[in-house]
């Protein structure tokens, strides 16, 4: 589901490389978006990255993308990659199925 953006309200598809498949990286975006009120996905990728999208307000996003460098206690980040600006989304974040 999409929603008009508001004049604060982005939302960003990004990329998580390193080891961050199989440590909670998944849980651990779900509960730290959530806490930022963010809508949104993220997914595990078959290459070995996951894959999200973070859409709110702006600070917020631009937050949540700065905390996904660090990730959780066992994992380790190599890149956080923004891919592009997408459409805003609207609802609870999720985790979605891998792909």
């Amino acid at each position: 589901m999409t929603e008009d953006r508001g004049p604060d309200e982005t939302a960003l598809q990004v990329l998580i490389s390193g080891r961050v498949q199989g440590v909670g990286y998944r849980a651990w975006c779900e509960e730290t978006a959530t806490s930022l009120g963010l809508s949104g996905w993220v997914r595990n990728l078959r290459s070995g990255e996951v894959e999200a999208v973070f859409s709110g307000e702006a600070r917020a996003v631009k937050a949540m993308v700065a905390q996904c460098g660090e990730g959780p206690k066992w994992g380790w980040v190599r890149n956080v990659k923004i891919v592009r600006e997408v459409a805003p989304l609207a609802g609870p974040f999720k985790v979605k199925a891998s792909v």
